[in-house]
């Protein structure tokens, strides 16, 4: 199964993403997808290629057409996933670095106002 970030990083284009969407509604070849999204085939074909490469989209053949539909499974795991991230447990706020007068733990100083 591939990991959160890979699907993450296919989703993160536009295109695709809005492709998802089309995908989770009905089943589409390129053809459709292309005139549904106005964008080139070829343009379509790559987009599909990357979400495939991810596993979210699969495709099947009927007739001359290869019809292409989202891995709902594969997107609520990941979505799982994500959850169990979102639920990690916050550890104490201690900086690991040996403190000199020049490091602040990346935070700025303010100036106070006099």
């Amino acid at each position: 199964m591939p990991k959160p970030i890979q699907i993450l990083k296919s989703l993160s284009d536009d295109t695709r993403y809005r492709l998802v969407i089309l995908l989770l509604e009905h089943d589409y070849c390129v053809g459709a997808l292309s005139n549904q999204l106005g964008v080139s085939k070829p343009a379509v074909s790559q987009h599909l290629k990357i979400l495939r490469n991810a596993g979210i989209v699969k495709g099947d053949k009927r007739g001359y057409f290869t019809h292409y539909y989202v891995d709902r499974n594969l997107l609520k795991e990941a979505a799982r996933q994500l959850n169990e991230l979102s639920n990690l447990p916050r550890g104490p706020s201690e900086c690991l670095h040996s403190h000199s007068n020049n490091h602040s733990c990346g935070r700025k100083e303010r100036k106070q106002n006099v």
